[in-house]
């Protein structure tokens, strides 16, 4: 793994206030003393030299980082897990490196959602953001300002369909116990449906300490899809909540649900730098309930290219020859307790 972080680059380029500096006016250098001249060049070079020898590094995901990419697969998927299975039978379609345990971000939010549906909680129960609500972590923005009221089902919608980091928190914060109460029943909920390589701190996915297989992620997109609650609002294109005296508009994450060309049950994607870009999604393909689990996929957009490459491979190919997890090599990654 050493090798793999080493071969991350270091450098990054002079900053945007660095390379539009003007250079001073060669009438007013060639007035200056030569000894104050050279040593005006000397520290303006210095100060340049801080800016190329200490740069914020590169980051890579954990994938990256245990080198999960370098295994080949026949789709050429760019995601570095992937597993596809069908609901129904359970036959493994396509397998790689799925028993790799990385960090899910928000796939988190379909546990908090399965958590708050099966807690029964009165879904018209107006809940307020908090400063306890603000992420503190990875400082990510929110259009729900502290002070906003909505409901637990509003806030549902907006945690499923658009990823809305402030109002999953908030739906665990308010859960009855509290925030530890509710992560404590996402990780019951986990080891009673045999997720045993699943790890939940958080009910958003903003921490890495959020981990999780392709594996146990298939036996929670099966749960979930029980749920009509969770496939309507995680299928939703769009919804519009009322903040105050204005309206605002919220578009689903994920892309495909917005296309119309699918056919897609259930669904959640999620993105931190060290998870990579991640999508679960159960979908009707060839005739069957599919069950598909990407994982770190390098690219903004690779995700969705490989959804659409899975999709195309299934349609088809004969469904008795699709089977290829015994070609795909499988890379186990440390466990949950030893992320890099």
């Amino acid at each position: 793994m050493g090798a793999v972080a080493a071969s991350v680059g270091l450098l990054q380029p002079v900053s945007a206030e660095a390379a539009t500096r003007k250079p001073a006016k060669a009438a007013k250098v060639a007035k200056k003393p030569v000894a104050k001249s050279v040593a005006s060049s000397a520290k303006t070079t210095a100060k340049r030299r801080v800016v190329l020898v200490d740069p914020e590094p590169v980051r890579a995901s954990f994938g990256q980082l245990y080198g999960l990419h370098k295994v080949q697969d026949p789709l050429d998927l760019k995601s570095s897990v992937a597993l596809v299975l069908d609901q129904d039978t359970n036959e493994v379609l396509l397998a790689k490196n799925s028993q790799a345990v990385l960090p899910i971000a928000s796939i988190t939010k379909l546990m908090t959602g399965l958590v708050v549906a099966e807690a029964n909680l009165p879904a018209d129960e107006v809940i307020t953001i908090t400063q306890d609500d603000v992420d503190t972590e990875k400082h990510s923005g929110s259009r729900l300002a502290v002070g906003t009221q909505l409901t637990r089902g509003e806030m549902m919608h907006l945690a499923l369909m658009s990823s809305e980091n402030r109002a999953a928190h908030a739906l665990g914060r308010t859960y009855p116990g509290g925030l530890a109460a509710f992560v404590a029943a996402m990780n019951l909920k986990a080891h009673q449906l045999g997720m045993l390589d699943t790890r939940y701190v958080e009910p958003t996915g903003l921490s890495s300490s959020n981990q999780s297989s392709a594996h146990d992620l298939a036996e929670l997109v099966k749960e979930a899809s029980k749920h009509e609650l969770l496939r309507q609002l995680s299928t939703s294109p769009e919804h519009q909540v009322e903040v105050g005296s204005r309206l605002l508009q919220f578009r689903n994450s994920n892309g495909l649900v917005r296309s119309g060309s699918w056919d897609i049950g259930l669904q959640k994607t999620g993105y931190i730098t060290e998870a990579g870009r991640c999508l679960v999604m159960q979908a009707q393909l060839a005739g069957r309930k599919v069950i598909m689990v990407l994982l770190d996929s390098a690219g903004k957009y690779s995700r969705i290219g490989d959804a659409e490459r899975i999709r195309k491979w299934i349609t088809t190919e004969v469904p008795g020859k699709l089977s290829v997890s015994s070609s795909v090599s499988s890379a186990v990654t440390p466990s949950v307790k030893s992320a890099p």
